[in-house]
């Protein structure tokens, strides 16, 4: 499975998992000039808007998936999410940044959520 396709299986993955518990979807791959944010959903148990970033990998030759998102990549989520924030006219909500990272291990991926990183 080449780079592209584990990462929109992750991401497929990622928002299953999401709505399981009970999140609500609402854009995926949002994309501005400050960067890309995987999920964004809504957590009705917070009442917290998520930005979420998934990383998946199939081997742990480079680590963990999460350990791939140094302060760079989060200064860059809080950027982007603070413009979609201010495009939706939400500058006084909740929110937080999550991270589910996704090991393939043959057939079954291991997923593990960690909340609010930044």
């Amino acid at each position: 499975m080449d780079r592209r396709s584990l990462g929109k299986q992750g991401e497929e993955k990622a928002i299953e998992f999401l709505k399981e518990k009970g999140y609500e979807i609402i854009e995926t791959n949002y994309l501005k000039r400050s960067g890309e944010i995987d999920i964004i959903a809504f957590d009705p148990k917070y009442r917290e808007y998520v930005f979420v970033e998934v990383k998946a990998r199939q081997n742990m030759r480079f680590g963990y998936p999460e350990e791939a998102i140094d302060d760079n990549k989060i200064n860059k989520i809080i950027e982007t999410a603070e413009n979609w924030l201010i495009e939706k006219g939400k500058g006084d909500v909740e929110w937080r940044i999550d991270v589910i990272s996704i090991e393939w291990k043959e057939k079954t991926p291991k997923i593990k959520h960690i909340q609010n990183i930044s």
